[in-house]
C-alpha cells in the first residue's frame, strides 16, 4: 500500500505534486487577508498576527530538512500525508483559538509542519529523482508555476469567501478542501524503497557536513535568506500597506496578489526552462537584482491601481523563479539521494528571512505607522542577494564526477 514496485512517471509526479504545491502555496499565499478581520475581532496589534506568521515561517524552515529527510528515506508519500493533516488542523486552530499566546505558537507548528511537508522542500526530491538530469531544471520550473498557480486561483476565492461567510468559516472550508485534495494525491508518490538513489552512499549526516562545508551552498543559503524576507513581508502586509495609502478598494489588493500568482507561473516555468540553458548562478543574481529595481520604482511612482498591478505583475515574473535555479543548483552539485534534506536546509534561511520580514514589517509598523524602513531594508537585500550568487560555483563535486 506505501510502497511502490518502480517509481513513478515523472508525468504522474508533476502531476500530483501540482495539485499539492497549488492547495499548499495558495493558501498560504492568501494568509495576509486575515490579517485586519482577525486583529479587529480580537482586538489585536497587527504585531501579533504578523507574530503568528512569523513563527509558522520560522517553523516551516526549521521543520523543513527534516521533512526533506523522512521524505528521502521513507517516502515523500508519508510525508504529504501528514502535512496535509497537520495543515488542515492549523486552519481549525486558527479559527478557534482566541489567546494572543496559543494562537501565534499554534499557527506557527501546524501550519508550519503542514507547509514543510508539502512545499517545495519535501516535494523536491521526488522531482529530481525521477526526472532526468536535462530535464531536472525544467520539472523544478514546472512544480514552481504550480504553486504560482495556486495564488492565482485562490486568492480571489480566499478573499471572497472571507467576505461570503465570515473569516472563521472560510478557515473551516479550506482546511476540508486541502485534505480532500492533498491526500489522494499523495498516494500518486509512492516510490521504491530504499535504493532508489544513485552515486556515492552518502549517510544523512555525511551529505549535510559536505554541504554546509561547501562554499557555494552557504552562498545559496544567504540569497534565499533575502528571497524570503522579500516575499513574505509583501504577501502578507501588502493588502495593509495599500489600505493605508488610501486605495481601500480589497479588490486592487486581490487582483495584486493574484497577479504575483499569475505572472509567477510565467517567470518559474522560463526560470526553469533557461536554466538548463544558462548558468543558473547568474539568472538568480539578475532576479534579486530586478526585484530591488522593480521595489524602488514601485516607491517612486504614484500610488494608484494601475501602479500596483504593474508592480505586482513584475515582482510576479521574479516571485517564485529562484525556486527551480536554486534546486537545480543543488541537484547539480551535489546529486539527488539527499535532494529533499538539501533543499530543506537552504529553505530554513529563506524562513529565517520570512520570520524577520514579517515580523519586523508588523513590528515596526506598531512603532512607527508606517513601512518606510522596511521598503528600504528589501531594496539594499536585494542588491546584496545579487551580489552574493555572483561567485556561486556550479559545477558538480569530485565525488560526483568520479561517479
Amino acid at each position: 500500500m506505501f510502497v511502490a514496485d518502480r517509481a513513478p512517471s515523472l508525468k504522474t509526479v508533476l502531476l500530483a505534486t501540482g495539485v499539492v504545491l497549488t492547495m499548499a502555496m495558495g493558501v498560504r499565499h492568501g494568509f495576509g487577508f486575515w490579517m485586519q478581520p482577525i486583529s479587529q475581532a480580537h482586538g489585536w496589534t497587527r504585531e501579533t498576527y504578523s507574530l503568528a506568521q512569523a513563527m509558522q515561517n520560522l517553523m516551516w524552515g526549521a521543520i523543513g530538512p527534516f521533512a526533506g529527510m523522512a521524505a528521502d528515506r521513507f517516502g515523500t508519500m508519508r510525508v504529504v500525508l501528514v502535512g496535509a493533516v497537520s495543515y488542515a488542523a492549523g486552519l481549525f486552530w486558527m479559527a478557534l483559538v482566541k489567546d494572543p499566546t496559543l494562537f501565534v505558537l499554534g499557527t506557527g507548528l501546524f501550519v508550519g509542519l503542514g507547509l514543510a511537508c508539502t512545499a517545495f522542500g519535501a516535494v523536491s526530491g521526488i522531482i529530481g529523482r525521477v526526472a532526468p538530469a536535462e530535464k531536472r531544471s525544467w520539472a523544478f520550473g514546472i512544480s514552481g508555476a504550480a504553486g504560482s498557480l495556486g495564488q492565482f486561483m485562490l486568492m480571489p476565492i480566499e478573499q471572497q469567501l472571507i467576505s461570503a461567510v465570515g473569516w472563521q468559516n472560510a478557515f473551516y472550508i479550506l482546511g476540508v478542501l486541502l485534505v480532500a485534495l492533498m491526500v489522494p494525491m499523495a498516494f500518486y508518490l509512492r516510490e521504491p524503497a530504499v535504493t532508489h538513489a544513485h552515486g556515492p552512499q552518502q549517510s544523512i549526516r555525511e551529505a549535510a557536513a559536505e554541504a554546509l562545508s561547501n562554499r557555494s551552498f552557504l552562498l545559496l543559503v544567504a540569497g534565499y535568506f533575502v528571497c524570503g524576507f522579500q516575499l513574505v513581508f509583501i504577501g502578507v502586509h501588502m493588502p495593509a500597506y495599500l489600505k493605508d495609502k488610501g486605495i481601500a478598494n480589497p479588490g486592487v489588493a486581490v487582483m495584486a496578489l493574484a497577479l504575483i500568482g499569475l505572472f509567477n507561473i510565467f517567470g518559474s516555468y522560463y526560470a526553469g526552462k533557461l536554466g538548463g540553458r544558462l548558468p543558473k548562478r547568474y539568472l538568480l543574481s539578475a532576479i534579486y537584482f530586478a526585484r530591488a529595481l522593480a521595489i524602488t520604482l514601485f516607491l517612486l511612482a504614484p500610488l494608484m491601481p494601475i501602479t500596483v498591478y504593474l508592480f505586482a505583475a513584475a515582482m510576479g515574473v521574479l516571485w517564485l523563479s529562484t525556486v527551480p535555479l536554486t534546486n537545480g543548483i543543488i541537484a547539480g552539485v551535489f546529486g539527488v539521494k539527499h535532494m529533499s534534506m538539501l533543499a530543506g536546509i537552504v529553505f530554513f534561511s529563506h524562513q529565517l528571512g520570512s520570520f524577520l520580514g514579517v515580523w519586523l514589517g508588523g513590528y515596526l509598523y506598531a512603532l512607527q505607522g508606517n513601512y518606510d524602513v522596511v521598503w528600504g531594508i528589501t531594496i539594499g537585500l536585494g542588491v546584496m542577494a545579487g551580489l552574493v550568487n555572483l561567485p556561486i560555483n556550479e559545477r558538480p563535486l569530485a565525488r560526483m564526477q568520479a561517479a
